[in-house]
């Protein structure tokens, strides 16, 4: 095998992990895989991307020009991302589930300080700070904070429902700081489409991906245009956005309301966040302040690891 292309399947295998770091990511409710991302150095290229992708279309495919078709769209980059996305969703969506489940306190801190991170690194992406990206950094705190403070209602599942959601979720999905699960979760759409991706059920799979496509091929360009005309006061608010997530992925919390899943377990639906030492008198559980803490330097350091591999690629 040539130098050139080794250089390439290397560089397509780094695609593919990214890949599956976003999947894993887009899981849980509260956690963006839009960060992940951006902090491994692909955000742009995905939505340059996947900008392009409409004009390919129109301008090659339908012209029976597959190979300019497929370089045009960035063929290799989207099936490989695309790939990881799936396989990291298909393997991992059971052994999350069984994480929150059973160490919620412990999970919910990675994922705190895997956040905490990724405003760090992104806040080092602004070009030139100064006060007034306050204001759309407060405004991206603000709506991230109440977004995180709505009621989720559950709603009877159908196709047409899976097929908005879809749309919705990767809306949130590809911003930096919004979680697309979580905006399942306040849909009441967020079991029904893990339980759908558990067991395979390729006909709700497909009406998900199909709404996800449709919202993907919409906000992408409106974000390339917004982050090359307005790029600080964008990332401004994107880091607003992710502060004020940090609320979702507190890990105490008191549950304020419960729900029935598919599997007739009764979860929660509703929480609030409390302190550590009001969740030990209000649960009468351990808080494992120090093991959260632990857990919240590893998902730190996992950014960290992130941001070196993007720059080493």
């Amino acid at each position: 095998m040539s130098q050139p292309e080794t250089e390439r399947n290397h560089r397509l295998w780094a695609v593919f992990i990214r890949g599956m770091a976003m999947g894993a990511a887009d899981i849980v409710p509260g956690v963006s895989g839009g960060t992940v991302a951006f902090i491994t150095g692909i955000y742009f290229r995905l939505l340059q991307a996947v900008s392009g992708l409409p004009e390919a279309v129109i301008n090659h495919l339908l012209k029976a020009r597959w190979r300019a078709f497929w370089e045009a769209a960035d063929g290799n980059f989207l099936l490989c991302l695309l790939a990881g996305i799936l396989a990291s969703i298909v393997t991992l969506a059971s052994a999350i589930s069984f994480g929150l489940n059973e160490y919620p306190i412990l999970i919910w801190s990675f994922f705190f300080g895997l956040i905490i991170a990724s405003v760090w690194h992104v806040s080092r992406q602004v070009q030139q700070p100064v006060y007034g990206l306050l204001v759309p950094f407060l405004a991206g705190v603000v709506v991230a904070w109440w977004v995180t403070t709505l009621t989720g209602t559950p709603l009877q599942p159908s196709m047409p429902l899976f097929l908005g959601a879809g749309a919705l979720a990767i809306c949130a999905m590809i911003l930096p700081g919004i979680s697309g699960s979580f905006i399942l979760v306040i849909l009441g759409m967020y079991a029904p489409v893990l339980d759908a991706i558990k067991a395979l059920d390729l006909a709700i799979v497909g009406v998900f991906a199909t709404g996800c496509l449709i919202g993907l091929l919409s906000v992408a360009r409106v974000i390339t245009w917004a982050f090359r005309r307005f790029h600080d006061p964008v990332l401004a608010l994107l880091i607003g956005f992710m502060v004020g997530a940090l609320n979702k992925v507190w890990p105490w919390k008191e549950t304020l309301t419960w729900r029935t899943n598919s599997s007739g377990d009764e979860v929660p639906l509703n929480e609030a966040s409390v302190s550590p030492f009001n969740y030990a008198e209000l649960t009468g559980q351990d808080p494992q302040v120090l093991m959260a803490f632990l857990c919240a330097v590893i998902g730190f350091s996992v950014v960290l690891v992130l941001e070196w591999t993007g720059k080493r690629s």
